[in-house]
């Protein structure tokens, strides 16, 4: 991976959702990479400034005719995500580890809290429940969109030296904490 601060390039996926919104925003606040390549099913409408340098629309049904749009990038970052019982019990991360990557960071979030633009009652009445209940046990069943966020990017700059990783609720709170914030 090309030093990131300043240098190299990385790609993300699913920009449009929760975490991919605010993972952007993360990364053009940080800065840590000279050119961000959004991949997506459509042209998103970023802000201006936003250190988007690309957009490529990609047809996930038909990935191998995109190739181009993966290439010469230091990292990629992947955040389409889904809730464990639709994923498969560990299936995708299966076949993530499978690719081969030189390194590989994996978060498993308990319930993700954010303001969805989607409709969900259930989940909405269990984020209000669950955020009542993070000031008791703020790592056990919840965790801030933007705390995954900020431990997406701190996995690539302060990298833990396994191939492959694999960061928990509780672990996302630590490394999304300890990675500084905007501003600071």
């Amino acid at each position: 991976m090309a030093a990131p601060g300043g240098g190299g390039s990385c790609f993300v996926l699913g920009a449009s959702g929760e975490t991919g919104r605010v993972l952007l925003r993360e990364l053009c606040a940080q800065r840590p990479f000279s050119r961000v390549t959004v991949i997506g099913r459509r042209q998103l409408s970023l802000p201006e400034g936003s250190g988007v340098a690309v957009q490529a629309v990609v047809d996930f049904e038909r990935l191998a005719e995109h190739a181009d749009a993966f290439r010469g990038h230091d990292v990629g970052f992947c955040c389409l995500g889904t809730t464990r019982s639709k994923a498969g019990a560990g299936e995708v991360e299966k076949l993530v580890e499978a690719v081969g990557f030189d390194r590989c960071t994996i978060l498993r979030p308990a319930m993700l809290l954010c303001a969805r633009q989607e409709c969900r009652p259930t989940e909405w009445i269990m984020q209000k429940v669950l955020r009542f209940s993070s000031l008791f046990f703020p790592t056990a069943y919840s965790v801030p969109v933007e705390t995954v966020a900020r431990a997406m990017v701190a996995s690539v700059l302060q990298p833990s030296g396994e191939k492959v990783e694999v960061l928990e609720n509780k672990a996302i709170h630590q490394r999304g904490k300890a990675a500084p914030q905007p501003g600071t």
